[in-house]
């Protein structure tokens, strides 16, 4: 009996998706590869010839291509990893930034991502189990100047994740979000942006974010931040983030700051 599962990808022509692609087929997993550039996926499906690979050319900033990701998740019955690789920056001054492109980077990094998400935590529902992972970025802390609705999107992708895990929490399925900072794929060229923002020890390869994660992911560990060399930090801020929560939620009284008599104080 063939027992052998199927990891979907996203994103998979280059970068952080293809790092996957080779990195779960390594683990024995059949591939759907998921991207806009068939003949990359064509590519890389050659490459990978020890697993059984599907090529889907689909473009995720429209909904068609959405809907066709969402019935490959469900008409699998092997699928067992979904990977949100797909992604991009789109940088520069909101102001200055064409319509278009702010719409594209909306859908493709918040609504396919959320729309795939819930495909697979669907699936993996009916299935007993399975692993998501959401690919954001550490501009969920902090976006830079010109990084603004790419930083807002990621921090959707953080928030959103962890979300999940609660939904998720004793249901056979993991949902980890991995939070890069720089990486050295085609991101910058794409976004239109100059890699030069950040010094060259900042950058990892997509293969060395990819094997953290993995490895993270074998751990259990959700929330994946690979190059933090100290994960107390981490969850300093998430604890602090709840207790922030706590302070301003629990109870609803208006702070003495915002009172008539301290208004001009």
């Amino acid at each position: 009996m063939d027992n052998r599962t199927t990891a979907l990808i996203t994103g998979a022509s280059s970068g952080i998706g293809q790092a996957y692609a080779q990195r779960l087929a390594a683990r024995g997993h059949d591939l759907v590869l998921v991207a806009r550039r068939a003949d990359r996926l064509a590519e890389l499906a050659a490459d990978l010839r020890s697993v059984h690979v599907k090529a889907l050319p689909v473009d995720l900033a429209v909904g068609d291509g959405i809907a066709a990701v969402e019935a490959e998740i469900a008409g699998n019955p092997d699928l067992a990893v979904v990977v949100n690789a797909a992604g991009i920056g789109a940088l520069g001054p909101l102001v200055d930034a064409d319509v278009a492109d702010v719409e594209q980077l909306v859908t493709l990094n918040v609504l396919a991502l959320t729309r795939l998400s819930r495909a697979a935590l669907s699936a993996f529902r009916a299935r007993g189990g399975g692993q998501l992972v959401n690919i954001g970025s550490l501009g969920a802390f902090r976006a830079p100047p010109g990084g603004a609705a790419y930083g807002a999107s990621k921090a959707y992708v953080l928030h959103l994740s962890r979300a999940l895990q609660r939904e998720t929490a004793d249901t056979g399925t993991q949902v980890q979000v991995v939070l890069p900072g720089p990486v050295r794929t085609e991101f910058f060229d794409a976004a239109g942006s100059d890699a030069t923002l950040f010094p060259d020890e900042s950058f990892i390869t997509a293969e060395e974010l990819v094997d953290a994660a993995l490895s993270g992911l074998d751990r259990g560990e959700l929330v994946c931040i690979p190059t933090l060399q100290d994960v107390a930090a981490w969850e300093r801020v998430a604890a602090l983030q709840d207790e922030l929560r706590d302070l301003a939620g629990l109870r609803g009284i208006i702070a003495p700051r915002y009172t008539p008599a301290n208004r001009t104080k």
